[in-house]
């Protein structure tokens, strides 16, 4: 049985964030991405606290496409290494479940 994901990362801008909510869904990594923003981030880097404003793409994907969506979005960042973190939906209709299955079936 396939799980059903919620994968996100950041961005340093809206620009970015679309672009990769676009093409992540055009290649059917998706069934579909939301740009959020901005927000205000607290973190830490290069030994440093820091803070800066983001924007959050959320992506909907199933566990058979994760690994590709991952790679992509790696690949596709403009950051050496992006955060890409997934949580598993534990619940959700069934018709919208069924929806981002068909959505992200690679031809």
């Amino acid at each position: 049985m396939v799980d059903h994901l919620l994968v996100t990362t950041t961005t340093p801008d809206r620009e970015t964030a679309a672009r990769l909510a676009s093409s992540a869904v055009a290649a059917k990594l998706a069934a579909t991405a939301q740009v959020h923003g901005p927000i205000e981030s607290y973190f830490w880097h290069l030994g440093k606290a820091g803070a800066g404003e983001e924007w959050i793409a959320t992506f909907k994907t199933t566990s058979d496409r994760y690994e590709d969506l991952e790679s992509h979005l790696i690949a596709e960042h403009c950051w050496n290494k992006p955060e890409v973190t997934a949580i598993k939906l534990d619940r959700g209709s069934a018709d919208y479940l069924r929806w981002v299955e068909t959505s992200t079936t690679s031809d």
